[in-house]
């Protein structure tokens, strides 16, 4: 046995990230540590904690098709995963930013707050965006003709 049949190799899909869902994620992952940091700053553990999550939620999906993870872990169907994450992210983090902006004196808190609005509407777009591509028992090719009509 050489040494080449004991290594497995990782693929990279460098094209993930120039793609519309790869640069929504990066997006998502900035203003997500952002707000992470303005959070720390105004000493707000209540939002420093869901912030943190989401951010590392995101950065373990962002790893997982960047390295064509979901191609080798096929026992979730991925997509579905990311949707409900987005979706319930999105909907936890408008609440929480909507909290930080009315209930916060402290300026960290506040930026914090607007930051995790903007990382809202993100989780918002990237939810729609990965729902609009899921098909659901029809072939790739029809769903994506009957949407170009």
């Amino acid at each position: 046995m050489s040494e080449n049949d004991n290594q497995k190799t990782v693929d990279v899909d460098a094209a993930f990230l120039k793609s519309r869902r790869g640069i929504i994620k990066v997006a998502e992952m900035g203003t997500l540590f952002v707000a992470f940091v303005c959070f720390a700053v105004a000493s707000t553990p209540k939002y420093l904690t869901a912030t943190l999550l989401e951010f590392l939620i995101t950065l373990l999906l962002l790893l997982l098709y960047l390295l064509k993870l979901n191609k080798r872990i096929t026992f979730l169907f991925w997509p579905i995963v990311d949707v409900f994450n987005s979706v319930f992210a999105a909907i936890y983090f408008l609440v929480l930013s909507l909290m930080a902006l009315i209930s916060s004196s402290v300026t960290g808190a506040l930026v914090g707050g607007a930051v995790s609005l903007i990382s809202a509407g993100l989780l918002f777009v990237d939810s729609y965006t990965l729902f609009r591509n899921i098909t659901f028992n029809k072939p790739r090719n029809e769903t994506q003709n009957q949407s170009n009509e």
